[in-house]
């Protein structure tokens, strides 16, 4: 008992002495998954973006310096255009060469994590894209981003690892 306590106090104090905030309860591992389906009857590409719920809050707060709830937002059209700014700014997917240009379409909680959903349009076919994805690589230093693209059936999977960020997958 006494070394649980012991603990908790620690965990503040080497916070002070860090000069840093400590999380008495960090995620034994930090991940984001993007998935990118090449649609070729909409010539499009739709992403999705998932993110652990409490990892994306500390995110949000610490780049746009502003309180953000994600499972309850107070203003839905706020936490949308922090969402989409950050997206923007950290994920940036070129198609043979072109880069694309994102639509966001919103967010929903899902147990856990975020899924956030952008488009990008005009892309009647793709044969290689390029990937720079650094989601989360603002906060956390073990971060880990699983990119999954699917373009004619075909499901190609890479592994990106901090400081790793970008990435080509041919079809």
């Amino acid at each position: 008992m006494a070394s649980t306590v012991y603990k908790w106090l620690l965990v503040p104090f080497m916070g002070l002495i860090l000069n840093k905030p400590v999380d008495p309860d960090p995620h034994p591992f930090h991940v984001s998954v993007v998935e990118i389906n090449h649609n070729p009857t909409d010539k499009n590409l739709e992403i999705s973006c998932k993110i652990f719920t409490d990892d994306f809050e500390r995110v949000l707060v610490q780049n746009y310096k502003t309180k953000v709830d994600l499972i309850n937002p107070p203003d839905r059209k706020a936490v949308d255009k922090l969402i989409e700014d950050y997206i923007k700014t950290h994920l940036v997917i070129t198609a043979d060469g072109k880069p694309t240009k994102f639509k966001y379409l919103g967010f929903e909680r899902e147990n856990d994590a975020i899924f956030s959903y952008v488009e990008a349009d005009d892309i009647p076919s793709v044969k290689k894209i390029d990937i720079v994805n650094r989601i989360m690589y603002d906060y956390f230093e073990d971060q880990t981003n699983l990119i999954h693209v699917i373009v004619g059936g075909v499901r190609k999977s890479t592994k990106l690892e901090f400081p790793t960020k970008s990435a080509i997958l041919e079809f």
